[in-house]
């Protein structure tokens, strides 16, 4: 009896039924990109990290800055050559060591964001990400040592490793896998409506932003009986109107 009383009171109440802990697994959402490539600065600004701010509950989300980039090892040390040119490996570079030290997500992706939003227009990376780090109260002098060290040269190299394993191979930036996949759907709606995207591959209880996205749908208005006889009346020729 006190079972059927529990279930009836779930089902008139989803409020209580929503608190309850929840076992879905997150999406797990990975962007490559190149840090001066302006499509990937443009995603990250409109579509990341207004998404992130959102979502960020449902989301594990992996960032990989290296892109189109290329190294080789000469020595002991990794080599890389930039799409962009060697500003964009240092923006790279800063970049990584922030996601690195960091640790966690929700402190290096508002780095990141400063840093894409602000790179444009601007001569020098490390200016940007000092003011950046200094804006987010974040130390810069770790990220600084990083940088100029053996251990940022080795964390870029396994964003390189990353990038490369990806299957299929990456053809161009930013590339987004959802759930470790790749494809031309899940590209197209990433860019267009990321929060979209995440909300339909997460499987557990939608959180109130998912629930509050539109859809570009133009629905059918019904007008009232009253209404309609006025539209006809404006429409009709003055000739029919005597």
């Amino acid at each position: 009896m006190f079972g059927l009383l529990a279930w009836s009171l779930l089902c008139l109440m989803p409020g209580i039924a929503s608190s309850f802990p929840d076992d879905a697994p997150k999406v797990e959402l990975a962007l490559y990109y190149e840090s001066l490539c302006p499509d990937c600065q443009l995603f990250i600004r409109q579509q990341l990290y207004p998404t992130y701010l959102k979502v960020s509950d449902i989301i594990n989300l992996t960032l990989v800055p290296y892109g189109n980039a290329e190294e080789r090892k000469i020595g002991d040390k990794w080599v890389f050559q930039c799409q962009h040119g060697p500003k964009e490996c240092e923006g790279n570079l800063i970049e990584t060591c922030a996601i690195s030290l960091l640790k966690d997500i929700s402190a290096s992706l508002p780095f990141v964001y400063c840093f894409e939003k602000n790179i444009e227009g601007s001569e020098e990376p490390t200016t940007v990400a000092q003011s950046c780090a200094k804006s987010l109260k974040i130390d810069y002098d770790s990220i600084e040592a990083c940088v100029s060290g053996p251990l940022g040269n080795e964390l870029e190299h396994k964003m390189a490793a990353m990038t490369d394993a990806l299957e299929p191979q990456h053809q161009y930036v930013p590339w987004v896998t959802v759930n470790g996949k790749h494809t031309e759907k899940i590209q197209n709606m990433a860019q267009r409506n990321l929060l979209k995207l995440v909300c339909e591959y997460y499987t557990g209880p939608k959180p109130k932003d998912c629930e509050k996205q539109e859809f570009g749908r133009c629905y059918k208005k019904v007008f009232p009986l009253i209404e309609l006889k006025k539209a006809l009346r404006v429409a009709a020729p003055v000739s029919e109107l005597h």
